[in-house]
């Protein structure tokens, strides 16, 4: 079963990425602390295995936390069907998109990182159920109905 392994908070657009060990997941409005609170793209997740992927196809590493998402677990890939529910911790989030790179990740990741990232960068969630999501909380993924 996939677990959390990495939790990421940026205060604002571009700053700096802080690592914490849990955050409190807010329904209806992201993580607490995060520049996304209170959009529609609520949380990002992104899956070790599509980092992976990239990384051979790179020929270099991608660390977590340099693709900016906000949750990082051990799976090897995301569903991007909307809907699908994912339960971490204490909260349920609702996968709402794929999360595309954006032309920051050149600088986060390294050279040619935005093409080889391509449906592999992660996904963008929204928060049904609050609660809080600590690193090491199993992950469970439910179908969309």
């Amino acid at each position: 079963m996939p677990s959390v392994t990495h939790l990421h908070l940026a205060t604002a657009h571009r700053s700096d990425l802080t690592e914490v060990s849990e955050v409190l997941a807010v329904e209806g409005m992201g993580l607490e602390g995060d520049r996304y609170l209170g959009t529609t793209r609520n949380v990002t997740i992104v899956a070790e295995g599509e980092l992976q992927a990239a990384a051979t196809q790179l020929g270099y590493p991608i660390l977590p936390g340099s693709t900016r998402r906000n949750i990082t677990v051990d799976a090897d890939r995301l569903p991007r069907e909307t809907g699908t529910l994912i339960r971490m911790g204490e909260a349920t989030l609702s996968v709402w998109r794929d999360c595309p790179p954006c032309e920051r990740m050149y600088q986060t990741v390294g050279p040619k990182a935005r093409e080889a990232l391509a449906g592999k960068s992660g996904i963008a969630a929204q928060v049904v159920k609050g609660g809080m999501i600590r690193v090491g909380d199993p992950v469970h993924i439910e179908p969309s109905s």
